[in-house]
């Protein structure tokens, strides 16, 4: 990575916002041999045979995300279909205090203060990733070397506003990722197996779309930051807020329920890579979530939500 002079950082900062803040990132993250070599750099393993060939012969495979938090579970089927075919321990590394910059390269304000991730938000996820058979270690990122930067699905050859955010990193390893099939694996709390478990993010929402009708079912629960849930009780007074210690325990929840129910939101990314009776609540200006395989459901109108959970729910 060559370093640009002032009139050229000048230039990109009014002309290419979103590349500027990336530039900004790139410098501060990234050491220049580490950059060439993983990301831009002849070497970068963009390919199965090569991935397997360095796995052989270095006997592991680091990995380095910066997130967000949805994404990084939509990259563990990737991860896994890796670990299966080259039989060795996997790494996963995440890089701290990435910007956030959104589909259309406006950066805003989010729950972290404008990063993809924090220590906070690693400490949540780390319980969870590390309990999954096929991850040998993750944690922050330090002075790890990385065979496989999986950041490289944002240098902009993948579109990030449309598809499905699962093949992400399917695309830039040339590893098919299984879908259909769960990639999580926890334990299910007995304690939610007759509960409704909502989350609803603030961004990703269907404006055709109202939650009152919910009121009508018992034993519903809200999983969530305290903004989400004091708009969602605005329309379901009685749902029960709980706030988790770490994304393990979210996990069990979810596992546990009777229904899922979510937007484009951290929560039901674990509730797909889970496979339990799930419903995703469409955003019309971003689509990039998928159910796929069993007890996967979307939608993008109000009678056929309601038709949806009455069927799910059973009522």
């Amino acid at each position: 990575m060559k370093k640009k002079g002032l009139l050229s950082k000048l230039w990109l900062k009014h002309t290419n916002k979103r590349g500027y803040k990336e530039y900004k990132w790139q410098l501060v993250n990234y050491k220049d041999v580490a950059f060439k070599r993983f990301i831009t750099g002849n070497k970068r393993l963009s390919n199965f045979p090569q991935i397997k060939e360095h796995a052989v012969a270095n006997g592991k495979l680091n990995l380095n995300h910066s997130g967000n938090a949805g994404d990084i579970i939509y990259a563990l089927p990737t991860i896994r279909e890796i670990h299966e075919r080259t039989g060795v321990p996997i790494n996963l590394y995440f890089t701290l205090n990435r910007p956030m910059i959104f589909a259309d390269g406006v950066t805003q304000s989010h729950a972290l203060g404008g990063v993809m991730l924090n220590q906070k938000m690693i400490n949540m996820l780390v319980p969870l990733i590390k309990s999954q058979p096929y991850i040998n270690e993750c944690g922050a990122s330090t002075d790890k070397l990385i065979d496989i930067d999986l950041d490289y699905f944002r240098s902009g050859f993948v579109p990030q506003d449309k598809g499905n955010i699962a093949h992400w990193c399917g695309y830039i390893t040339g590893v098919n990722p299984v879908l259909w099939k769960k990639w999580l694996t926890v334990e299910s709390d007995p304690a939610y197996k007759d509960t409704i478990i909502l989350a609803r993010s603030e961004r990703y929402r269907n404006i055709m779309i109202n939650y009152k009708f919910l009121n009508k079912y018992d034993n519903l629960v809200f999983i969530g930051v305290e903004s989400e849930y004091n708009d969602i009780i605005k329309t379901i007074p009685n749902i029960k807020w709980v706030q988790v210690d770490d994304f393990l325990q979210m996990a069990t929840m979810i596992a546990g329920c009777k229904v899922f129910i979510g937007n484009q939101s951290f929560p039901y990314s674990i509730a797909e890579a889970l496979k339990v009776p799930r419903i995703l609540e469409v955003s019309f200006d971003v689509i990039n979530v998928v159910p796929e395989g069993e007890n996967g459901y979307d939608f993008f109108f109000q009678d056929h939500f309601e038709t949806l959970v009455a069927k799910l729910a059973g009522q």
